[in-house]
């Protein structure tokens, strides 16, 4: 073994820092007894070609400084301590160590019995001395200097706001335009065909699935599957380097930066959905990777010392109670917004940062650490409120400052359109932004991210296609994945030529994209939802790196994308449907009628009886340009025109009253579902007319500005 020379180096930064003349290394271990610096010249190298021994200490940090290394140099730690599981401590200098402040990783894990502490076949308190550094993926030093020709961050207001949920190669991996040798890379979604897709369609922020370096399970890869959708992490300072075009170790954070750079030049945000809630190390029958072998109970929830606390349904739960963990996640967050420039964040099952011995704890240090941060209490912040734990479904109860997945708009919207029983009073709070959910608080509307699919579950075509999952492909017998998915599959279990259904499902995807981008708060749209992406009815794809998971570009239903791109264009022209701040439901100074108003088919205003019919399945909506109560950036007022928008969720036509003329004098048809008109200069109706609202479908009406008293 080559020896090296080196200087005590310095505790901060942690993990590995290039400073032009050689590399400093910072680790933190407080119950450990030694650490070694394994230095590798390649990846595949199965030891090390230098073990350096890390004699500084400091603030539990071991540290050292190593003159004369350059980027690219590939590096590992082996720890030595007590192997003692029933105490929570399972050291094993055997299993190299990935640093959990790496900026890149080189390789990837190749399962093999050397990564697991214990002997394969016995339990966990067996010590297993082979030897895993040919088998994981190695840290590498980066040089963090990059050229962002003076980037600025678009700072999209909430408001305004469109989401794209989307994954890096999925959405890429069959565009016709893109060149082959990059597509389903950062690469890829930096391109300009790809940048120009999105600023057609009006999307105004992209939220990435986890890009945070992850690990293939090894059940899947035995089965001929992966972890496709990555939340499964073991880096999180790191990009993952299967998203990398060129395939070199390290390059992979250059062209993660070249992405963000020029989504940002087209005016368009880079959230990155980010896992903290776990590693990929699983229980105690896991394996050996990173943190589980550096300090096992400085950094995961256990119990009993051997056994691990888990409320991800993953097998860990890492513990934010812990100072270093915090400490951990919050440079992570700056890391990504400081170096890498990432407008914000989505948060897996949050609810579980929040936890503190066992409850859910809004006000526990994580929110707390979070809110005074200058850095990042300024970017995007959104909760998905919820985990598997007990009491875990948190929506409505994040603190001011986050936005939230609202499961309950996506929930009660689809059970809208399928025709389920449920109160309009309901269906009105959603449409609302949910008011019975974020008013109190200080919250806004826009606290509300209103969805409705996600990732996980069926695309929007399927919802209307499918009344049961077909998750055969996972090779789990059909049994995992949501059961009880709300869908309708409007007569016929998936594909069908019957020209009448195909109709209806058109016509409900319609609605359903109308709802979406009508509703007050943020909408978030999935990935080809637009297009009419199908999963063949697979709500749970989370391992099919394939065409069950890929946009399928050339099979696009451009009507569908058309009139998505319309209703996105014309919602956000309009203030009325894109408020900062709640309806009133108070009379306007100086008009005489209120903000908003509720109507029956017949044109008189709902009763309070009316919203408690689980069977009424029709409502007008009256929602004035004249109280938006609202100033531009320039201090000036804001109005727009007034609207009257019909839904009608019946399996029969119905006949509206327009409103007399103290709501409007002049109504004009800009949108209609049943026919897929999103046009401003429409057919025109007068006070006391009447309009018929087709079965299944949403009528929107305009009383112009220029007409308003």
């Amino acid at each position: 073994m080559k020896s090296t020379t080196t200087y005590p180096g310095d505790p901060f930064p942690l993990g590995s820092k290039y400073d032009g003349k050689g590399v400093n290394f910072a680790i933190f271990a407080e119950n450990a007894t030694g650490i070694d610096l394994c230095l590798f010249d390649e990846v595949s190298n199965a030891k090390e070609t230098v073990r350096i021994p890390l004699e500084e200490r400091a603030y539990h940090i071991w540290h050292v400084y190593v003159p004369g290394l350059e980027p690219g140099q590939l590096y590992g730690y082996r720890v030595h301590g007590p192997y003692e599981p029933e105490n929570g401590h399972r050291f094993n200098p055997n299993k190299l160590l990935i640093d959990p402040y790496t900026k890149a990783l080189a390789g990837t894990v190749e399962w093999d019995n050397s990564l697991f502490s214990y002997k394969i076949g016995e339990d966990d308190l067996s010590f297993n001395e082979d030897d895993s550094a040919p088998f994981l993926p190695k840290s590498v030093v980066v040089d963090s200097s990059f050229d962002w020709e003076d980037d600025v961050a678009p700072k999209v207001p909430y408001n305004k706001t469109v989401i794209y949920e989307t994954h890096v190669k999925g959405f890429t991996q069959l565009h016709p335009d893109i060149p082959e040798e990059i597509r389903g890379s950062y690469a890829a979604l930096g391109h300009p065909v790809t940048i120009q897709y999105l600023k057609d369609l009006g999307i105004t922020s992209v939220e990435l699935m986890p890009i945070h370096a992850f690990v293939k399970d090894s059940h899947l890869v035995e089965k001929g599957l992966t972890n496709y959708w990555g939340y499964n992490t073991i880096a999180f300072f790191a990009p993952d380097a299967g998203y990398s075009s060129s395939g070199v170790q390290g390059e992979q954070v250059t062209e993660f930066k070249t992405m963000v750079k020029e989504l940002h030049k087209a005016g368009i945000e880079v959230i990155l959905d980010v896992v903290y809630n776990h590693t990929a190390e699983g229980n105690e029958m896991g394996p050996t990777l990173s943190f589980k072998g550096i300090d096992n109970a400085a950094y995961y929830r256990l119990h009993d010392g051997r056994y691990y606390m888990d409320y991800t349904g993953t097998g860990n739960t890492l513990n934010v109670m812990q100072p270093n963990v915090l400490r951990l996640i919050m440079d992570s967050l700056r890391y990504w917004i400081l170096e890498m420039h990432v407008d914000g964040f989505r948060f897996d099952l949050a609810s579980t940062l929040a936890r503190g011995l066992h409850e859910i704890d809004k006000l526990n240090s994580f929110f707390d650490v979070i809110y005074q941060d200058p850095i990042i209490s300024q970017v995007k912040l959104i909760a998905e409120p919820w985990d598997v734990g007990e009491g875990g479904y948190q929506v409505g109860k994040f603190p001011p400052g986050w936005a939230e997945w609202n499961g309950m708009y996506r929930d009660c919207v689809r059970d809208y359109w399928r025709g389920a029983y449920s109160k309009l009073g309901e269906f009105a709070q959603r449409f609302l932004g949910s008011p019975d959910l974020y008013q109190e608080g200080y919250r806004s509307p826009t606290a509300s991210v209103n969805f409705i699919t996600a990732h996980d579950g069926f695309t929007l075509n399927d919802l209307v296609s499918y009344n049961d999952k077909h998750n055969e492909a996972n090779g789990e017998d059909n049994k995992d994945g949501e059961s009880h998915n709300r869908s309708w599959n409007c007569g016929v279990e998936g594909p069908t030529e019957d020209a009448e259904i195909v109709a209806l499902r058109a016509q409900q995807k319609r609605n359903f994209i109308t709802t979406l981008f009508l509703s007050q708060g943020v909408a978030m749209l999935v990935a080809g939802d637009e297009m009419g992406r199908s999963q063949q009815g697979n709500n749970n794809a989370y391992c099919q790196d394939n065409e069950i998971s890929w946009v399928n570009w050339e099979a696009a239903d451009q009507e569908l994308l058309e009139f998505t791109r319309k209703v996105i264009r014309f919602s956000k022209s309009h203030p009325v449907f894109c408020r900062r701040g709640w309806f009133k439901g108070q009379p306007i100074k100086g008009t005489g009628v209120e903000d908003i108003a509720w109507f029956l088919p017949e044109g008189t205003e709902m009763s309070d009886e009316d919203w408690q019919n689980g069977f009424a399945k029709s409502l007008g909506i009256f929602m004035s340009g004249h109280a938006l109560r609202s100033v531009s950036a320039t201090g000036k007022r804001i109005v727009d025109d007034t609207f009257y928008v019909l839904f009608n969720a019946h399996y029969e036509s119905i006949d509206y009253k327009i409103p007399p003329e103290k709501w409007g004098t002049t109504w004009i048809k800009v949108l209609d579902t049943s026919t897929a008109l999103v046009d401003e200069e429409g057919e025109t109706f007068q006070p006391d007319d009447t309009i018929t609202v087709a079965a299944r479908s949403v009528v929107v009406l305009k009383n112009p500005l220029s007409t308003h008293k």
